[in-house]
């Protein structure tokens, strides 16, 4: 039930609705306020362990503004049973005759889609990544390249343009066995692309801090509450002073400088892991960071005398 302003009450009611007449009942006065509503539900619960090959779904995707023909193009599927001769059949030959133009980006889009979900990106990551493949490729000039470096180079751009950055190594495990390297080289060529289209102009990706980093890492390392609150208080006061270091190596530094200042604390090699940054790396970010280490620390998680018990780099 919902509320609904009523002509004969003359003020919000409880609404009703009959879903078999489709109509929208006052739950005081029984007048009838919307009748032969359409039900923009689906017409049946769909189990996806249990549906197998007989999906009863009958509609396809939304629309796709990206693919010349909005993605709603037909494709004639190979039928359940069917031999290995299917190609070479009449309907096979029908399906190679009319195919699609878009199937390379079709497959990207689906690779980009792979990729998003086994990072647990959103949505507007996966279409804006999609986005800046579609403004690449339409310049033709991506062909003998490494297509799952491209895509993951993509995903990369797309976060740090989305303010939800993910390192490189991230990208990396994901990528298909790119190699960073190539990743790297990918996001050069397409930041050099998008620019040209721009007039010259540089593309915005987007400014990296330490905090944009610091919730993932520390769930990652089943740190508590209270752990993860004061790890994201310091970083954000670490901002003030003059530390050379990449906001991943200072976020895995003020990690460490947490959980050794906790009940619960986390090894080197454990950070290192959750963070994807080097152990000689963290220590030497910790090395840049101890001088400053009583005003980066709030005073609520830690006293004066605790942070004196921290091992000197």
């Amino acid at each position: 039930m919902s509320d609904a302003f009523c002509s004969d009450c003359k003020r919000a009611t409880e609404v009703v609705f009959d879903h078999s007449a489709g109509d929208a009942v006052c739950s005081e006065c029984g007048l009838v306020l919307e009748s032969h509503s359409i039900d923009e539900t689906s017409e049946w619960r769909t189990f996806a362990n249990e549906s197998g090959d007989n999906d009863p779904v009958r509609v396809g995707g939304p629309n796709n503004p990206l693919l010349s023909d909005g993605g709603l193009s037909t494709v004639i599927a190979k039928p359940n049973g069917a031999s290995g001769d299917f190609l070479s059949s009449s309907l096979g030959r029908w399906q190679n005759r009319g195919s699609n133009n878009d199937r390379g980006l079709i497959l990207a889009f689906k690779t980009i889609g792979t990729m998003s979900e086994r990072l647990g990106l959103v949505p507007t990551i996966k279409d804006r990544a999609n986005e800046i493949y579609k403004r690449v490729e339409d310049q033709k000039s991506s062909r003998g390249r490494n297509q799952d470096a491209l895509l993951a180079a993509c995903l990369y751009i797309a976060c740090r343009q989305e303010d939800k950055p993910r390192t490189v190594k991230e990208i990396c495990s994901i990528a298909n066995g790119a190699t960073k390297k190539e990743i790297g080289r990918a996001k050069e060529y397409i930041v050099k692309q998008l620019g040209l289209e721009n007039g010259g102009q540089s593309v915005e990706m987007g400014t990296i801090h330490a905090g944009d980093f610091m919730r993932r890492f520390c769930s990652n390392l089943g740190m508590n509450h209270q752990a993860i609150k004061a790890a994201q208080e310091s970083v954000q006061k670490s901002e003030e002073f003059d530390i050379r270091r990449s906001p991943i190596s200072i976020a895995a530094a003020v990690i460490y400088i947490i959980t050794q200042l906790s009940d619960d604390k986390k090894p080197l090699k454990d950070i290192s892991v959750a963070t994807g940054v080097a152990e000689g790396t963290i220590r030497n970010s910790y090395k840049d960071l101890y001088p400053h280490v009583s005003k980066i620390i709030p005073s609520w998680y830690a006293k004066e005398e605790d942070l004196k018990n921290l091992c000197s780099p």
